[in-house]
Parts: structure tokens; sequence; C-alpha cells
């Protein structure tokens, strides 16, 4: 019986023993966990590069502007998996607008990767929205015409060819629902009164794979 109550005793004692140790790894696991959530959110949070877009169409552009109506295009990194948010928004988008405008969505695709190298479910998500032409663009050359970096960037351009929205259509980085830039293009392929003309875009950037970004067609290098 003392044997027992000896060791319940003991047992006790090491308990309380280990109990602030417990606690102090708690606090740092917690901090941890704190921390690591606090870089994700900021990280959702924190858009792209904007675009340097032309303020009428480019006419090096080899996409087919439509002259009766608006066009629109959303440039997209295949890999990014921003993309994927910034593709549902725009179906949703195009089923909701009242007047459909031409709408592209053009892939990037470096030089010297394999054939297929764009082939991605981002890519076929994209074919999937009714009504889109998916092309994909060799080393940038559309990017770089229409002065776009980040992924997920869209443009509206009228029926003269200016451009009337530039910016992004999701809220954050992978996150989907209501967004200024889904409503303003809602409203302008509405009435055709918008009431902003840029958000920010959210996504990655199309030019990863380069170790400097290439500037905008006739940006100064200030040299």
């Amino acid at each position: 019986m003392r044997g027992s109550l000896a060791r319940r005793v003991l047992t006790g004692i090491a308990g309380c023993r280990r109990q602030p140790v417990l606690w102090a790894l708690l606090v740092v696991w917690l901090a941890s966990v704190g921390t690591g959530l606090g870089w994700l959110m900021a990280y959702d949070n924190t858009p792209g590069a904007p675009a340097h877009a032309p303020s009428a169409w480019p006419a090096g552009s080899t996409l087919p502007r439509d002259a009766s109506g608006p066009t629109l295009i959303m440039l997209a990194h295949p890999r990014c998996d921003c993309t994927r948010a910034s593709l549902g928004e725009l179906a949703e988008l195009l089923a909701r607008a009242r007047q459909r405008p031409r709408t592209f969505v053009v892939f990037i695709k470096p030089g010297g990767v394999g054939a297929a190298w764009e082939k991605t479910g981002t890519f076929d998500q994209a074919t999937r929205i009714p009504g889109i032409t998916v092309i994909r663009d060799d080393d940038g050359a559309e990017a770089r015409r229409f002065g776009v970096s980040t992924s997920g960037q869209t443009l509206l351009y009228d029926r003269d060819g200016q451009l009337v929205y530039s910016g992004g259509v999701t809220a954050a980085r992978g996150k989907t629902g209501g967004n200024a830039g889904r409503s303003i293009l809602l409203e302008w392929l509405a009435d055709g009164h918008p009431t902003r003309a840029t958000t920010q875009v959210f996504g990655c950037s199309l030019f990863s794979w380069l170790k400097r970004e290439p500037k905008a067609q006739g940006e100064d290098d200030g040299s």
C-alpha cells in the first residue's frame, strides 16, 4: 500500500515537472501556426505586378479584335494554381454578362520546354468555358504586346479598340467569389459605363521562367 502511494506521488511530481515543458511546446507550436497562417494570408492578398496595357489595341497583335463589339483577353500561366480561380470567375462573368464579348484566354509558353508544357488541367479548364478561344502564346509575345506580366490579368477593349478595363477578376490569389473586377466588367457589359477602369490583379508572374521580367513594348529602360 505504501509502495503504491509512493509511486502515485512520484508520478504526480514528475507530471508537474513536465507540465511547464508541455505548455512551452504548445506556445511555440501555436506561434508557428499563427506565423504560417499570417504569411499565407499576406501572400494571398498581395497583388501581382499591374499591366502596362496600351490604351489602343496593339497593331502587332495576332488576336482578331471584334470591330462590332468588345473584346476581352485574359493572359494566363498554365502552371499557376491561382489561374484556376481566375478562370472560374471568367466563366461566371461570361455566364452573367448581358453583352458577351469576344473572349480569348492566352496561355504563355516559354521557349525550350516540352511540346505539351502548357497542356495542364488549367489549360483544359479554359477549353471547357463555352464560347471562348484558347491561344498558346509562344515566348510570351502577346503578353509583351499587351504589357502584361501577371497571370489572370484581364483586359477589355471596346469596339473601337480602346482600353476600358485592366485588372483581375478575383479578390485575392486563388479565391473565388464576388470581387470588384467582375462587378466592373458586368457593369460595362451591361451599359458601357463602368465606375472604374482598373483593379488589382492576383496571380503568379507570367515570366517567372526568366531571370528578369521583360519590359512592355515601347517602355523606356531609363538608360
